[in-house]
């Protein structure tokens, strides 16, 4: 197996459980996983061993890549569509679903792998996708083969609609599925893709849209087949590389009304009602959830992914993130679609969650830059029910981000760590996932991204001309 000698690292931020930080730090990796953590001066002896030396000049900040735990990949060819620039949920949701409804296998492939260059640019190196709806030629393996290539470390979740607009559903009749058919292919995509192993590099997770586009049956009914490929005991809990459960929750007020109106419960009484609090669950938004939900959370091991500027972007409001990390709910965050976002940077949304919790709370101390940082590293990982990414330890993954500390960001900054969310850097120096360098120099190694862009380009001019 090959070793690469990682050395001369200005500040190496661990995120292990001392929350270590080592200046001139250094890490030794066999094949993809971390072997040693500790300084330059430490892993000397390693130098002359070892297969490659990179050697960061004492110029680098090295962090665990960061965790995007909430996304809509296909969203990225319909970014600023004028007729939903100023709409909320509901209503950006149905002027987009005809759009959307003229997406191809090839569509789906082109802008996986947009989605994947940009939030590795930004430091992402794990995530999670959403894909729930199906029109014509477009399978949930486009997407994992597509990612496949781009060396993402990637949690795909079968989403799917199954209530439409004539049963009391928001989206068209058209673009819903039937729920046999929505159940077998999920367990054909965990059958095929899924690993349940220590740092798989793809797992399936099934994940329903939302209270107002499937039935509960489907939600009983998915929850029951994903805790059927459990882990060991059934289990589905951290580390268990089990299939886990995912979908939207509480995203806005209309989103509590329906949930009121449809099934006479709040939506966090509702998720409890079909089976959807544990360890092996995660929700995203949660930006309405009442305190009692947020205590079930906690008691339940039910994870949130944090997407605060989509949350910004549709007016749905500011989760109460301080709140339920104080009661212990796992928090992660998300970037969510690119068409509600309209961004796709991983950092920028950490810097976000950290502003608006200090708004939230009126506490300029509610949230620390450190705070930050964990919910896109260790609150990630948690969420996602991993315990091999996240933290740069011995026997954690080998996935890692360096950014140059030589550009404007960081000029006068005297807590370069702490910079990295109140200042924000733009893109990564260096990126390893599993032990291999995608990124150099701010560069891809391996994938031309001009022509990406411009491919990319095309297929979102070519489904505009459908619309």
């Amino acid at each position: 197996m090959a070793t690469l000698l990682i050395k001369n690292i200005h500040t190496l931020v661990t995120m292990n459980r001392d929350r270590q930080e080592i200046r001139q730090g250094a890490l030794l990796i066999r094949d993809h996983v971390i072997e040693q953590v500790g300084t330059t001066a430490d892993l000397v002896d390693q130098a002359d061993q070892a297969d490659e030396v990179l050697d960061l000049g004492d110029r680098h900040i090295v962090l665990p890549g960061l965790i995007n735990t909430h996304h809509h990949f296909y969203q990225s060819l319909t970014r600023t569509i004028p007729a939903v620039q100023d709409s909320e949920l509901f209503g950006w949701l149905q002027g987009l679903y005809p759009l959307w409804a003229n997406l191809t296998a090839a569509d789906i492939r082109i802008s996986a792998q947009l989605c994947a260059a940009e939030l590795m640019l930004s430091g992402c190196t794990t995530a999670s996708d959403h894909l729930y709806l199906f029109p014509n030629d477009c399978t949930l393996d486009d997407e994992i083969e597509a990612i496949q290539e781009m060396g993402l470390r990637f949690h795909a979740s079968r989403g799917s609609m199954s209530v439409g607009e004539s049963l009391g559903g928001l989206p068209p009749d058209s673009l819903v599925e039937k729920e046999p058919a929505i159940l077998s292919d999920s367990q054909r995509l965990i059958e095929q893709y899924h690993d349940s192993s220590r740092y798989a590099m793809v797992r399936v997770v099934l994940a329903p849209c939302s209270p107002f586009s499937v039935s509960q049956d489907l939600m009983r009914e998915s929850a029951a087949l994903a805790r059927a490929y459990g882990g060991a005991g059934g289990s589905s809990g951290i580390g268990s590389g089990g299939v886990r459960l995912h979908t939207h929750l509480a995203e806005d007020p209309n989103d509590v009304t329906y949930s009121l109106e449809k099934f006479g419960l709040t939506p966090g009484d509702y998720a409890e009602s079909v089976g959807w609090l544990g360890e092996d669950v995660w929700h995203a938004h949660c930006v309405q959830l009442s305190d009692q939900s947020i205590e079930k959370f906690a008691r339940s091991g039910t994870g949130v992914a944090h997407c605060p500027c989509s949350n910004c972007r549709l007016a749905s409001g500011i989760a109460p993130v301080r709140k339920m990390l104080d009661q212990g709910v796992a928090v992660g965050l998300g970037v969510d679609g690119a068409a509600s976002n309209d961004a796709t940077h991983l950092l920028s949304e950490a810097r976000m969650a950290f502003l608006l919790a200090r708004v939230r709370e009126g506490n300029a101390a509610a949230i620390t830059a450190r705070q930050a940082l964990e919910l896109a590293t260790v609150g990630g990982a948690k969420v996602l029910g991993r315990d091999d990414v996240g933290v740069l330890a011995p026997g954690m993954a080998a996935d890692l981000i360096g950014f140059n500390l030589d550009q404007p960001t960081f000029v006068g900054a005297q807590d370069p760590v702490a910079a990295l969310i109140f200042c924000q850097p733009p893109q990564v120096d260096y990126s390893f996932i599993h032990g291999r360098k995608v990124i150099e120099r701010g560069q891809f190694s391996q994938i031309d991204l001009p022509k990406l862009v411009w491919e990319s380009q095309r297929a979102a001019a070519a489904l505009w001309a459908k619309a």
